[in-house]
């Protein structure tokens, strides 16, 4: 990627995705769209991976082998407790340069590998709808799964806080994974149906590079990948990440289009087939429209459900054509879920809830 289009990359994740959500993030690719030494690092990209979040999480994977660097105070998760000020740049920068070989190493041969656990309460109330539209157990796939985190979702434990007070519970009393999300309506729409528990039968993960949380290496990765300055996000991350280790779930190697139905047949045929997806369709660029149709031509064989959390530009335009309004125009962006099924391999599709990318809050729909 040439490194004007990378700084214009770089500049916009500080501007739409950082900005009033990771102060520090926002600082350093705000700088880092401004310089070319930094920005290029990213040149080593594998192609359409040049992102700030694979150039920040390079970056945080190398302080965390080195925590004792003057940089670390401003990295709350390995002890920092610093905010940014005029030496988080420059410290940051030389840091940086000076392992730029380990830099590019990471870059040009890892994934941006993104379990955020959070949106499993965000996903829930779609999954447990279209569980109930099936008739009860589900064969659950989810595309993107990283380490299959999110294939535990009916394993944790939610509170939702509504507007006025309420709050809707479900999951099991005892989860080890405690999830809490505000929900708000607009105009006409109603609270949705939380059931207690979900019948998953069976789970698997399709990723192109699954993450083995048996790995040290690979785990200390994945906690890379959270933002360094959201110690609560990677500490909910260690406890699913203990969670699932008990239950492991089969994560298949696969592309995301070529091997979706190699992958939806190791699940038992019997069972209506709900397929995941959560910020994992930018990663696909245009074969977009190739993943759904791959999905309609699954609905020909068995019952399928998609389940869909990803912005609308990017996933359920492709199905639901026509939302201007769903589209990502606030500041930070946010997401829509989607829940949609075939009938005669013809999609009937919802927009459910505009949701933040990293589960804190949704919007429930009329």
């Amino acid at each position: 990627m040439a490194l004007e289009k990378i700084k214009q990359t770089l500049r916009r994740f500080a501007e739409v995705e950082a900005r009033g959500v990771s102060p520090l993030y926002d600082h350093l690719a705000t700088h880092a769209a401004e310089d070319d030494d930094v920005a290029a690092l990213l040149a080593d990209a594998r192609g359409g991976e040049a992102r700030g979040t694979l150039l920040f999480a390079a970056a945080h994977r190398l302080v965390q082998a080195d925590p004792i660097h003057p940089l670390s105070r401003y990295y709350p998760s390995v002890g920092g407790f610093d905010g940014v000020d005029s030496e988080t740049w420059p410290l940051f920068r030389s840091f940086l340069l000076e392992r730029a070989d380990q830099a590019r190493e990471i870059i040009s041969t890892r994934y941006t590998q993104t379990n955020e656990v959070r949106r499993a309460a965000l996903l829930y109330p779609a999954v447990t709808a279209a569980a109930k539209e099936a008739g009860g157990k589900i064969a659950l796939l989810e595309v993107g799964c990283s380490a299959g985190l999110l294939l535990g979702l009916d394993r944790f434990g939610y509170r939702y806080q509504c507007d006025g007070g309420e709050q809707l519970a479900a999951g099991p009393a005892k989860a080890a994974v405690g999830l809490h999300c505000a929900i708000d309506l607009e105009p006409g729409a109603r609270l949705p149906k939380v059931p207690k528990k979900l019948a998953i039968a069976a789970r698997a993960g399709l990723d192109r590079a699954p993450v083995d949380l048996s790995d040290e290496d690979e785990l200390a990765w994945l906690e890379a990948c959270v933002w360094a300055d959201q110690v609560d996000r990677i500490r909910l991350l260690r406890t699913a990440a203990a969670e699932q280790r008990k239950h492991a779930p089969e994560l298949i190697a696969g592309d995301a289009v070529d091997d979706l139905a190699s992958a939806a047949a190791r699940l038992p045929e019997e069972l209506p087939l709900v397929v995941l997806t959560s910020h994992a369709l930018a990663y696909l660029g245009d074969r977009r429209a190739d993943f759904v149709a791959e999905l309609a031509r699954l609905s020909s064989e068995r019952p399928v459900w998609w389940v869909s959390q990803e912005f609308y530009r990017g996933a359920l335009e492709t199905v639901l054509p026509g939302r201007d309004d769903l589209s990502e125009g606030e500041e930070p962006a946010m997401a829509v879920l989607g829940l949609t099924t075939w009938a005669d391999g013809k999609p009937q599709a919802r927009a459910l809830a505009r949701t933040v990318p990293h589960g804190q809050r949704m919007t429930w729909l009329p």
